[in-house]
């Protein structure tokens, strides 16, 4: 069984949801000095807050976020990914290092009760509006 045909049964519902999953470039934004990254990076730094505000979200246990080394969007750090099977995958770049995590989760938790993944523009929070790099397509 492939990842894309799996499914959960939401804890905090009845229903049968598709696993989710938010990714966050850790590499985004690193500073590098003799080929080595130096101190800590924008993305490691936008992670560590989405984590801490996820630790009284209401979806914590039903999107995990997961880190991610790197996600070819350097022009664009830092960057972040929804996806889920069945559903648009949306990546979205520019973010803000500090006072965004709480956009993130909340435009993921617009994400995880659509079912085919689709938030549009005007629904979005503000950080995530411009910072559109990708809306991939569901495979069929």
């Amino acid at each position: 069984m492939t990842a894309a045909n799996i499914s959960l049964t939401s804890p905090s519902s009845n229903n049968t949801v598709a696993a989710h999953t938010l990714f966050v470039c850790k590499t985004c934004a690193s500073v590098w000095q003799d080929g080595k990254r130096v101190g800590e990076s924008g993305g490691q730094k936008l992670l560590r807050e989405i984590q801490e505000t996820a630790e009284s979200w209401e979806l914590k246990d039903d999107f995990p976020i997961q880190e991610v080394e790197c996600m070819s969007a350097c022009s664009r750090s830092c960057v972040v990914a929804f996806a889920s099977a069945g559903k648009l995958t949306y990546l979205f770049g520019d973010l803000p290092t500090e006072n965004c995590a709480e956009a993130i989760l909340e435009c993921a938790s617009k994400y995880y009760s659509r079912t085919d993944g689709v938030l549009p523009w005007s629904e979005r929070p503000e950080p995530l509006k411009n910072g559109i790099l990708a809306r991939i397509p569901t495979l069929s």
